[in-house]
């Protein structure tokens, strides 16, 4: 499918969220998804993991993370400064802020004539923590977590009870987890204490672990496995078709 793409900073109790919205150029409605970045924000990568989710027929939504943090349009770098930055906002902005968003993102969908009312969310790195916390919403659908970080943890800011580990029970919608083996910010361990806790709290899920690195989907960089990617890129489509279609 041939694509398109528009800014639109839209409008949240903590501020305004510019948000890159990918769609099918064809007339019709179409599922959306909101896509959660890694801490960069909307990079290359980042953009062109969009494109390729809007050009199997859906409408895709990829909001600056931390919007009250930063000057509009900022885009870290994937270098130390970047880093240090983003892992900063990261620890800074409580979940609560980021489930206002998600609901602000919801009410933009439901206004939008191209869009069918069906919404999914999919994430990378803490984009994966928040397509999962997402998932808290009704709206919500189905959610596709890659590699999500600090759901083990529980390291993000929020009020007591409600990070997103405890709050797995409420989750009603189905879960697509997927994992690299080798990735030293969810280690063998964290990834068994989120499997068994999602067995515990009775949640639709499926589970999928590859001999992969932290962010082997991101097209940059030392990590990117582009067969693997295309595998799961593959596996992610046939998902949200399978929930939202």
């Amino acid at each position: 499918m041939i694509i398109t793409s528009q800014l639109h900073d839209i409008p949240t109790p903590t501020g305004l969220m510019r948000t890159k919205v990918y769609k099918p150029e064809e007339q019709g409605t179409y599922p959306a998804i909101i896509f959660y970045s890694e801490i960069f924000q909307l990079t290359a990568p980042i953009q062109r993991s969009a494109a390729i989710m809007a050009g199997h027929g859906f409408v895709v939504l990829v909001p600056e993370v931390f919007h009250e943090l930063n000057p509009i349009g900022t885009v870290l770098g994937y270098d130390d400064a970047g880093k240090d930055k983003g892992n900063a906002d990261k620890w800074t902005k409580p979940l609560e802020h980021h489930d206002s968003d998600t609901q602000a993102l919801v009410d933009f969908v439901a206004t939008q004539s191209y869009c069918s009312g069906r919404m999914g969310a999919m994430g990378v790195c803490i984009g994966g923590h928040l397509a999962y916390r997402a998932a808290l919403n009704e709206n919500i659908l189905a959610a596709s977590c890659l590699y999500a970080t600090d759901i083990h943890s529980d390291t993000l800011p929020c009020e007591k009870g409600n990070d997103s580990f405890t709050r797995t029970k409420d989750i009603k919608a189905e879960l697509q987890m997927i994992w690299g083996k080798q990735d030293p910010h969810v280690p063998d361990e964290g990834r068994m204490k989120i499997h068994l806790n999602l067995i515990a709290s009775g949640n639709s899920f499926t589970w999928h672990e590859f001999n992969a690195q932290h962010a082997f989907m991101r097209d940059e960089g030392d990590r990117y496995d582009p067969a693997l990617a295309l595998r799961v890129y593959g596996m992610v489509v046939e998902f949200f078709h399978r929930n939202l279609s």
